[in-house]
């Protein structure tokens, strides 16, 4: 029998007038290691842009490997793979002109990857200190697969580290249901704030709530089932 459990959720994206501009279905299994896969397809209506993620991460939530395909309406951005290891990430890849992505940067390990899959967002703070009185906490060293607000690039390594700020523990309230959360802030490098989120007080870190001050934007949890 297999041992590991499964997590289904869709997260729904809406302008700062409710209305929705967009969803993220999510299917995550987790393994007796620790070890876990998210699949996530970012459906953003407005842009018309299609991003299905496929990333996993160990037990600390550090990433271990990442698959990110974008397509603009019918037309594919990039198809790209990231591999991460103590020393390295590797980037293999095919860009909008059908030509071979090889990309390296030596490195220490990474602490986090911005996948921009909107479900992963919460998981770069899984290793602070989940106190207030320790304020700005920075995490380092993170990458993206983009350096634009949405993504939609060709893949490369990009170095993006943020600061994190511990909130409270609160109870909140989305379509799926009332939950114990984190409230934690992110911030860029200049201190801006770069996002506004909470996430379930659990080891599975479901996003529940997050604001998006770059699109004016909110992310709120739709449907969960944990299996």
């Amino acid at each position: 029998m297999l041992k590991h459990r499964e997590i289904k959720y869709t997260i729904n994206y809406l302008d700062n007038s409710g209305k929705k501009r967009g969803e993220e279905p999510c299917f995550v299994t987790l393994h007796s290691d620790g070890t876990r896969v998210i699949r996530a397809t970012s459906k953003i209506y407005d842009t018309e842009i299609i991003r299905d993620v496929v990333y996993n991460v160990d037990a600390k939530f550090k990433p271990i490997d990442c698959f990110i395909k974008i397509r603009k309406s019918e037309q594919i951005i990039s198809t790209s793979f990231f591999t991460f290891t103590d020393n390295n990430i590797y980037l293999k890849g095919i860009n909008s002109e059908n030509k071979i992505v090889n990309e390296t940067l030596e490195t220490n390990r990474a602490e986090s990857f911005i996948s921009h899959a909107v479900a992963t967002d919460v998981w770069h703070s899984a290793n602070i200190i989940k106190k207030k009185s320790k304020g700005i906490q920075k995490i380092f060293p993170i990458y993206s697969s983009s350096n634009l607000p949405n993504g939609a690039s060709e893949s490369k390594i990009h170095r993006w580290d943020l600061k994190a700020k511990f909130i409270k523990f609160t109870e909140i309230r989305t379509p799926a249901g009332i939950f114990e959360a984190e409230h934690i802030q992110y911030y860029e490098e200049d201190d801006s704030l770069w996002l506004e989120m909470w996430c379930t007080n659990d080891i599975d870190r479901i996003m529940l709530k997050m604001y998006y001050p770059v699109y004016d934007s909110y992310y709120l949890l739709n449907k969960l089932e944990r299996v």
